[in-house]
């Protein structure tokens, strides 16, 4: 399969934060289909934690613990999680929070997996920051993201913007026709770093 040819899916879990003596536990999940030109939102959801929700996680996302009330645990999501990431690559920002949270689920089988923080650092090493939200307004791409609804730190939205991100790597290294295995490649660096020369030459 050609690297164009891939069904993604761009998951996002927001946290109910660390604290010391307390297991991080999610408090929202989101998952986004990217296939052809459709982006298409999948699953958005709050989850009810064990635990409530620290200051210093709140203060970043927003989500409270009266957000939460009724919401379902992310164990009961498993029919939708499932088909919303079933037969599809799946795509992350920074990819070892989503696979932590996702061990709820054993066995599941997700992937491969796609990690858009790594193939960032590969495309543009000398960017300041690689944070999702830095890397969307040092490219440009913040124009490309949803007006109605965008914020950052809300899984729906996050998940949204790193499939912009993921469309423009693939853009900028000209790797469409490639074969899609090249996107789990770790270390890639200086591949990218000619494939975007090549690309933006030709």
């Amino acid at each position: 399969m050609k690297v164009a040819e891939v069904p993604f899916a761009a998951i996002d879990f927001e946290s109910a934060g660390s604290a010391p003596g307390l297991t991080d536990e999610p408090v929202q999940i989101a998952v986004v289909h990217w296939t052809g030109e459709v982006i298409e939102t999948h699953l958005n959801s709050y989850l009810r934690p064990s635990r409530q929700v620290t200051w210093s996680a709140k203060a970043v996302h927003g989500i409270g613990d009266e957000l939460l009330k009724g919401a379902p645990l992310l164990v009961e999501l498993w029919p939708q999680v499932k088909a919303s990431l079933g037969a599809r690559w799946v795509v992350a920002h920074g990819a070892a929070t989503e696979k932590r949270f996702l061990r709820v689920f054993p066995f599941h089988g997700f992937g491969p997996w796609v990690d858009t923080l790594t193939l960032t650092r590969a495309v543009y090493p000398s960017l300041p920051s690689h944070a999702l939200g830095d890397a969307i307004e040092k490219l440009g791409l913040a124009p490309q993201l949803p007006i109605a609804g965008f914020r950052w730190h809300d899984a729906c939205s996050d998940a949204i913007a790193t499939v912009v991100l993921l469309r423009h790597l693939i853009q900028i290294t000209g790797i469409g026709q490639e074969p899609a295995e090249i996107l789990t490649r770790p270390n890639l660096t200086e591949y990218f770093l000619h494939r975007r020369e090549k690309f933006r030459l030709a």
